[in-house]
């Protein structure tokens, strides 16, 4: 602010009329360069929204698109200013206004690349994306009052509107910085954390569920040096914060208990390896594979394409079958009846071939047939295949099976008996 100030004094003392002429052309200029600006930038906007909503890009030319839908604005207002910097220039007369305008525009390029870079490093959604302007202009902010000279002058005013009680006090000052802060660390942290999970996948030599830990104790980590940077750097006394953690611990007793129980759950069921993901389980009226392990939840995946959320609690105090705990092979039984005027051993070779009808039934543990007993309406049979990829599921298995065996039994005409019932009619008389 200093160099504006003097060129400007400069300049009203060689030429009065002639610094307030220049003056006045500066500034309309940078309104010129404003206007300029907001037009390319929504032009630019249209066009650069159109190609990608066509899709067929690759993953290299979308992210160009998408870091020019942010670099519009400030690099088509830089270039309106960068030409009339080079206008002045031609007639000897400085720019410091430009110059200052520049520096801004410059700063702000920089500042959403940045902060683009860090949220694509983390992970796409809408959440971040939303954050994404608050943040880059709170940045750009304070990197705009740092260039123009107005940052200490703004940092004491700000320190002085203060409460306090005893020896603690708090200033907008120091609230705001806090909040800064802790915006940037926490995105560093995220995308710091984003990089150690994207290096695990890669680790073929880390088991799933180690691989899964390590990421959520890193993250849990690097939040909680984040947020105790910022209140360090924002010149909070951590000493004062044990209140806070006194009122933390009662919300805990009183509303948030499911919520510690559920993260608590989750890193038990780490530690002990009882569920990764690519395991089948069931609990409840819930089966499918488990698709990823969450702080609070899993995501349980079923054949039918829906995905459940099941709270990591209900996996620690409920039964859960794993059906790929130790080993993925599963034995499936398919039970069929045939009447008493038939075969049962001809009726068994037939289900036994059967068996070779789906693919997915292993030929070791070979496929086996029981007599399971001689019920109501016939004898009971029973055959058992076994599975070694669950996931896929089990029904479309069983259909196939069940096809064959119709059609072994219908041209060997052995047949399936209804429920038989055998009722006696009995007469009753008057003297009864």
């Amino acid at each position: 602010m200093e160099d504006i100030s003097n060129s400007l004094l400069t300049l009203w003392e060689a030429y009065p009329m002639r610094g307030v002429t220049v003056l006045a052309l500066q500034l309309f200029l940078m309104v010129t360069a404003g206007v300029a600006a907001f037009f390319i930038h929504r032009y630019s906007q249209k066009t650069l929204i159109r190609r990608l909503e066509a899709g067929d890009l690759s993953r290299l030319r979308s992210l160009l698109l998408k870091i020019g839908q942010r670099l519009a604005f400030p690099l088509s207002g830089l270039l309106a200013v960068l030409v009339g910097q080079l206008v002045f220039r031609q007639f000897g007369l400085e720019t410091p206004l430009l110059n200052v305008l520049a520096k801004l525009l410059v700063a702000l390029a920089i500042v959403r690349l940045l902060v683009y870079a860090l949220r694509v490093g983390i992970a796409p959604g809408p959440g971040l994306k939303a954050w994404e302007k608050v943040i880059s202009t709170s940045i750009w902010g304070v990197v705009a009052l740092h260039l123009v000279g107005w940052l200490p002058a703004v940092a004491v005013f700000m320190d002085q509107l203060a409460i306090g009680s005893g020896d603690h006090r708090v200033s907008l000052l120091m609230a705001t910085k806090f909040v800064v802060l802790s915006a940037l660390y926490l995105l560093l942290a995220l995308w710091l954390s984003g990089v150690i999970e994207q290096w695990l996948k890669s680790a073929p030599h880390i088991n799933v569920s180690l691989r899964v830990g390590i990421g959520k104790i890193s993250k849990v980590a690097l939040l909680t040096v984040a947020i105790m940077l910022a209140l360090t750097e924002a010149g909070v006394n951590l000493a004062s914060l044990t209140v806070f953690g006194g009122a933390l611990g009662v919300g805990i007793g009183f509303g948030l208990q499911k919520i510690v129980s559920n993260f608590i759950s989750g890193f038990i069921l780490l530690g002990d390896r009882s569920i990764r993901p690519g395991d089948v389980i069931s609990i409840g009226n819930t089966y499918g594979w488990v698709r990823e392990l969450r702080a609070r939840y899993i995501v349980v995946r079923n054949r039918d394409g829906v995905e459940t959320l099941i709270p990591n609690e209900n996996l620690v105090t409920s039964a859960v079958i794993n059906w790929s705990y130790s080993d993925k092979r599963v034995r499936v039984r398919i039970p069929v009846e045939i009447s008493y005027g038939d075969d049962p051993e001809e009726a068994m070779a037939i289900m036994e071939k059967a068996a070779t009808a789906s693919s997915r039934v292993l030929e070791t543990p070979p496929p086996a047939v029981r007599l399971m007993e001689f019920a109501d309406s016939g004898i009971a049979l029973e055959l058992r295949v076994w599975l070694s990829d669950p996931q896929e599921g089990v029904g479309n298995v069983r259909s196939d099976v069940n096809l064959a065996i119709w059609h072994g039994f219908k041209e060997a005409g052995i047949t399936i008996p209804y429920p038989q019932r055998d009722v006696h009619l009995r007469q009753v008389t008057d003297s009864e």
